[in-house]
């Protein structure tokens, strides 16, 4: 493992150690009763996987379906990492058309400068309201991200998201949301899980800006581009 890897454990293990601290702030998607019809929006630089590695997703989210049927949970189609966030979900938009088309141009101009990078899952992580996939990352992703907020500010559509830490990024796939306190039979699954994962390190090659809502219902993809 990387000492830059280490970095990022650090930042995952502290978000769980304080993210029912109020005082720990981050940009959360706040829960919903129905989150298909939920009507907020966010903007943001995604990466869609491959359908091997949704292959190896899948049990995984069918385990914890066993034990906590009334989640939400992500599908082949809406399945998705982060890469860059753009505007946070919001009930209106926090952007415009206009803020799309010159987040397209600053996308453009940065995301094929960069090389593909690989991520490393290793645990899942439980949050109040959702469960994620979490994986350390080569440093690329650091290097696009600092990238794409210089060209992001240059147009005048900044990063409204606030972050635990502003250094060292990493990836994390959602893959169940929900609306209330999760069982503890569900709790211990997600543990248990957690210490039986095994993936091979997962190439990113691809970026797509997209929007839609926390589930990715009415998803709007406008434009993609290939990391060299």
């Amino acid at each position: 493992m990387t000492d830059h890897q280490q970095e990022q454990i650090k930042i995952i293990d502290d978000i769980e150690r304080h993210m029912l601290d109020q005082a720990f702030q981050i940009s959360t998607v706040t829960p919903v009763e129905n989150f298909l019809v939920d009507t907020r929006l966010f903007l943001s630089g995604l990466h869609f996987p491959n359908p091997e590695l949704y292959a190896q997703i899948t049990p995984i989210i069918e385990s914890l379906r066993d034990v906590f049927p009334e989640a939400h949970y992500y599908t082949a189609e809406t399945i998705h990492f982060t890469i860059k966030n753009v505007k946070v979900i919001n009930d209106p938009p926090h952007f415009t058309a206009d803020d799309v088309d010159k987040a397209r141009r600053a996308f453009a101009d940065v995301i094929p400068h960069h090389r593909k990078f690989h991520i490393y899952f290793y645990r899942l992580l439980l949050f109040p309201n959702s469960v994620a996939l979490m994986g350390t990352t080569d440093p690329e992703l650091d290097e696009i991200i600092f990238d794409l907020d210089t060209a992001l500010n240059s147009v005048g559509v900044p990063d409204d998201k606030m972050y635990a830490n502003s250094r060292y990024f990493f990836c994390n796939c959602t893959l169940a949301r929900f609306d209330g306190v999760s069982t503890q039979r569900f709790i211990e699954k997600v543990r248990k899980l957690s210490q039986t994962l095994l993936f091979q390190p997962y190439k990113v090659d691809t970026v797509t800006l997209a929007s839609g809502n926390a589930v990715l219902n009415c998803l709007q993809k406008y434009d993609t581009w290939k990391l060299r």
